[in-house]
């Protein structure tokens, strides 16, 4: 079930009566359904609506037997939640910086239109539709917007060099995505880096992570999965995915030698 940005205090208070009476702290109530501590309590004080499956799953976690799911639908009414990814590409945006560690394929701010299609093209289970998939490519293209924004952010990437080789779309689309990577990286406001194959220890066998830091220098960490994706922001977490990321850029190539590499594989596709 998914709402827009405004808050209820009404349905905060309700959530609040709900997980009191379960006996539930909100940090609790935050594991079950995705959230941080200061995200359930935001929604708590009615400074946010209720994203991702947070009514569902409460629902059902704190004994509410269909309550929160008939207040939500009258306090926000029925679909136009925006999900936890557009959450993030609203945070990224405005970031003040950004940095990112990806294991499988581009980042999405650097995907070029034919690496994005193919991309979401690949996607299963579900499968989209041709209409589906124009609409998300263009969402994805709108993020390049990032690398010309005043002020300019401080933008990081650390990739696994698997990426560079993976063909999808196509060794054109790769050789042009790669080569889009290069000239993105050359500007002064953007560094990129490589882990090599061949490194025999590594600090991010986790995973995937999107960190941000925003106008006013708070910290706040983004990390996917196969339902969704939630925002890190109480420490120690944040703190530790942004001590992980300072050891993935110490353990990766420099961004010259990453430069080389990139040049190297696009040149014999």
């Amino acid at each position: 079930m998914h709402f827009g940005d405004r808050g209820s205090e009404t349905f905060g208070a309700m959530l609040r009566f709900f997980r009191e009476r379960a006996g539930l702290t909100q940090e609790a109530l935050a594991k079950h359904v995705g959230y941080s501590k200061s995200q359930v309590a935001m929604v708590e004080r009615g400074e946010r609506s209720p994203k991702g499956s947070l009514v569902e799953i409460a629902d059902e976690v704190l004994g509410a037997q269909g309550a929160l799911l008939l207040l939500a639908e009258k306090e926000f009414g029925k679909g136009g939640l925006r999900p936890w990814t557009e959450d993030y590409l609203a945070e990224e945006a405005k970031a003040a910086a950004l940095h990112v560690y990806q294991t499988n394929l581009i980042p999405g701010s650097l995907q070029t239109e034919a690496y994005a299609r193919a991309v979401f093209t690949s996607n299963r289970c579900p499968t989209l539709d041709d209409e589906e998939i124009e609409r998300r490519v263009t969402s994805r293209l709108e993020r390049g917007l990032l690398f010309t924004r005043k002020p300019a952010p401080t933008i990081s990437y650390v990739l696994e060099e698997s990426i560079l080789t993976r063909p999808l779309g196509g060794n054109t689309t790769l050789n042009e995505q790669l080569r889009h990577v290069l000239t993105i990286g050359e500007l002064r406001n953007v560094e990129v880096q490589v882990i090599p194959h061949n490194r025999e220890d590594h600090a991010g066998l986790a995973g995937r992570m999107s960190l941000l830091e925003t106008a006013d220098r708070q910290q706040l960490a983004y990390v996917e999965g196969h339902r969704g994706g939630y925002f890190v922001s109480e420490q120690p977490d944040v703190g530790d995915l942004f001590g992980k990321y300072g050891i993935l850029r110490a353990q990766a190539l420099t961004p010259e030698d990453s430069a080389t590499l990139i040049e190297k594989v696009a040149r014999d596709l």
